[in-house]
């Protein structure tokens, strides 16, 4: 699996951004697509991610209500809708994805892109 992050940028607080990310690879449907982010200083956090299969998300409680995680199947695109962001949403942005054993074995994601900078300023 090979994954690209584009769609980063500057964005005022209260403001939204979408991240993309496009997705190659086989029998995308068994695995688990998602995003993270790393602070300047800080450790890579999760995000959110999808079953690409059907389509169920998952949030860190951190970004739920404001994050949508989803996925275009016809053109291999994941992407996140970020609204009503805040100066802590600062970070860059990973895509990445979990196969099934993977996921199965320890739920970790084995698939990284290259990140994408996201700047909320106030």
């Amino acid at each position: 699996v090979q994954l690209q992050a584009s769609g980063g940028g500057l964005v005022q607080t209260g403001g939204s951004l979408r991240l993309s990310c496009a997705v190659s690879g086989s029998d995308l449907s068994t695995y688990r697509l998602g995003w993270f982010r790393q602070a300047p200083g800080e450790k890579r956090t999760y995000v959110a991610h999808v079953n690409w299969g059907s389509g169920a998300t998952v949030y860190a409680d951190s970004v739920k209500g404001r994050f949508t995680v989803s996925r275009d199947a016809a053109e291999n695109t994941l992407y996140l809708q970020m609204d009503n962001m805040k100066l802590e949403d600062t970070a860059v942005y990973y895509c990445a994805a979990s196969s099934p054993v993977a996921w199965g074995v320890e739920r970790v994601f084995d698939y990284w892109g290259q990140g994408t900078q996201v700047t909320v300023s106030s």
